[in-house]
């Protein structure tokens, strides 16, 4: 007969293993499950299927949860550190998918968020092997923070631009026209400045139409601004990836392009030189 103790450590090398045939296979049943509860709820977000069967669509989407509820108490049980994975990302992720059930019992719609175990399909990536793909996240992040400071100056232009605009606006046309405030005109700025153009308020006279040319050609203009910014801190944080460390056997700089030979402060070689054959 298998001791408890056994029986934790077989559990934990199903449900926390992708390199056994007994990991992958609970792997792949998971994310079965995962996909099908999905559908469960989008099918329920439809009138014509709610209105018929929501007594068996709200039962299918109490079943997921319940097997979601015991698979992350099973989870809990053969953890070796319970604390750890609750917290861990992706122990936050499983607690979530179990949540908007709760939370449905006390308000309806909530049911929907069920929606958000979608994330859990992240878990794909460890069972397709593709964890190492997600390393390469680190230059997005990488390329983020060192343009935080640029991106908001942007932004606050644009927030500056877009006020200005729809001040202006709200003047020539006036409520006569739905500018009727001037947030209804910051409104209008920004739909127009970004080119999606609602059309649910459109200049009338020639002035505000002559603006409205201006703001749509100025949106056309700065939409390179934020992507140039952040392609070049990309490029940036790829070539700080791909540097050489190395340190350099004269000035003791660490790090240099790959494939450099000579060091870029003092241009001493990085390497001894082998001597020539005879």
């Amino acid at each position: 007969m298998e001791t408890p103790q056994n029986l934790r450590q077989q559990l934990y090398n199903i449900i926390f293993h992708t390199d056994t045939p007994a990991g992958q296979r609970f792997d792949r049943y998971l994310l079965v499950t995962i996909m099908a509860s999905l559908v469960v709820v989008m099918l329920d977000s439809i009138d014509s299927i709610h209105s018929q069967h929501a007594g068996l669509m709200a039962g299918i989407e109490w079943g997921f949860t319940a097997l979601f509820a015991i698979e992350y108490l099973v989870r809990l049980y053969c953890s070796p550190k319970p604390l750890r994975y609750v917290f861990s990302f992706f122990g936050l992720i499983d607690l979530l998918a179990i949540l908007p059930g709760i939370l449905a019992l006390f308000f309806a719609d909530a049911q929907y968020l069920l929606i958000i175990r979608v994330i859990r399909m992240l878990r794909v990536f460890r069972v397709l092997k593709l964890s190492p793909y997600l390393r390469q996240a680190n230059f997005l992040l990488t390329a983020l923070r060192g343009s935080k400071q640029k991106i908001i100056v942007f932004f606050a232009c644009i927030a500056t631009m877009v006020t200005v605009f729809g001040t202006l606006m709200y003047v020539i046309e006036g409520p006569a026209h739905g500018f009727t405030s001037i947030p209804k005109g910051i409104y209008w700025a920004v739909v127009t400045l970004t080119t999606v153009g609602f059309g649910d308020i459109v200049p009338k006279t020639p002035l505000g139409q002559a603006l409205s040319t201006l703001v749509m050609i100025t949106g056309y203009s700065i939409i390179a601004v934020p992507t140039g910014i952040f392609t070049a801190e990309l490029a940036n944080a790829m070539r700080g990836g791909d540097q050489l460390n190395h340190d350099c056997p004269s000035c003791a700089k660490d790090t240099h392009e790959h494939g450099a030979a000579f060091c870029t402060r003092c241009g001493n070689p990085l390497f001894p030189r082998q001597a020539d054959k005879d």
